[in-house]
């Protein structure tokens, strides 16, 4: 296993982060805390949830297991840099979501509950809550609440998040603080104001990254760079697209996801599957190889269902892309910066002189 720093951290952490979303849903129990343990015996130390997964059989159940896991000892706790989230509905009453300083503090204790933990190494927030900062920029929306609709008319200010994740760091329950899904402005904006209050700030961003997604190319994946945070790409497959969809289905002639996600870029896939084909690689393994070979990236979440899918993806920490292979990949997968006109592939060049 290689290992690399958690952005600007000293924190050092596997070059894959073990995603835990199938667990106790499409993964059962057992199979779960058996693919755990062997993470560990691959040297996998970064481990990832969040409060909300296990739906549809219920919030909470993923994290419970995983603090089940926890709970067998052995060193598991001393042996993983432990990362969950909050951020979404954790029940029917309206303040126990987004990220009000009450919630914030609620979600932790709770996570860590159910974690069977006293601390939270990496805590992120897995969304911005739309409309941020607050009371400057008042966002209307509704919320169901039994028979009446709730319309807050503020948000939570930057100040008042930060002021909740320092009392939670001065109390030893958190360590590091991270976001997902942000804009590079909400890193910008949150870091500024981390900065102010001499606090680290964001360490880390979750952003759907892949070859066929590169949005977050034009302004996320710089301002991670120039602010020093780690990137942690989550769907590094998209959803099962580059892992050999179309050969899985029969050599192209028809694929198992479905057509509205497969035609669109039928000639896309079959270019890539022809590559891995010519560079004697699977096509899963050359996804990960390409995120990996991005120096901004920290560790590309896989999230295994079954033993199996652990074990190959680990084959692609020994695929080396060359840069012909990197440019090829660039043709068949064109990112932002490859669509526009521009000089280069980060906003604004990408899109203007």
């Amino acid at each position: 296993m290689q290992y690399t720093q958690l952005g600007r951290t000293g924190l050092l952490v596997s070059r894959f982060c073990l995603g835990t979303m199938n667990f106790g849903v499409d993964t059962d129990e057992s199979d779960a805390l058996a693919i755990m343990d062997r993470a560990l015996e691959l040297g996998i130390n970064f481990f990832d949830t969040a409060d909300v997964y296990g739906n549809p059989l219920g919030k909470g159940l993923t994290e419970e297991l995983v603090g089940r896991w926890l709970a067998q000892g052995g060193g598991r706790r001393e042996q993983i840099v432990l990362a969950t989230k909050l951020f979404g509905p954790m029940g029917d009453l309206p303040h126990r979501r987004g990220l009000s300083a009450l919630h914030i503090r609620r979600a932790c204790d709770a996570s860590l509950r159910r974690l069977r933990t006293d601390t939270i190494d990496l805590y992120q927030m897995h969304h911005i809550d739309r409309g941020m900062p607050g009371p400057t920029q008042p966002t209307l929306f509704d919320i169901p609440y039994m028979d009446q609709i709730i319309t807050p008319t503020h948000n939570p200010t930057w100040e008042e998040i930060w002021q909740a994740m320092e009392q939670l760091v001065t109390a030893g329950k958190v360590v590091y603080v991270g976001s997902s899904n942000f804009a590079a402005w909400n890193i910008a904006q949150a870091n500024s104001v981390a900065a102010a209050r001499n606090s680290l700030g964001l360490v880390s961003e979750q952003s759907k990254y892949n070859l066929a997604t590169r949005a977050v190319e034009l302004e996320v994946v710089p301002a991670c760079r120039a602010l020093g945070l780690g990137l942690v790409p989550y769907s590094p497959m998209d959803g099962g697209l580059l892992a050999g969809s179309l050969e899985k289905a029969g050599g192209g002639r028809r694929a198992k996801l479905p057509p509205h996600l497969v035609d669109p870029r039928r000639a896309n896939l079959e270019a890539y599957e022809a590559f891995c084909r010519q560079i004697g690689r699977k096509p899963a393994e050359v996804a990960l190889a390409w995120l990996v070979a991005n120096p901004a990236v920290t560790a590309p979440i896989v999230g295994p269902r079954t033993m199996e899918h652990l074990d190959a993806s680990m084959s692609a920490l020994e695929i080396e892309l060359s840069q012909e292979e990197l440019s090829r990949l660039d043709e068949i997968w064109p990112g932002p910066g490859d669509i526009w006109p521009g000089p280069g592939s980060q906003a604004p060049d990408a899109y203007a002189w």
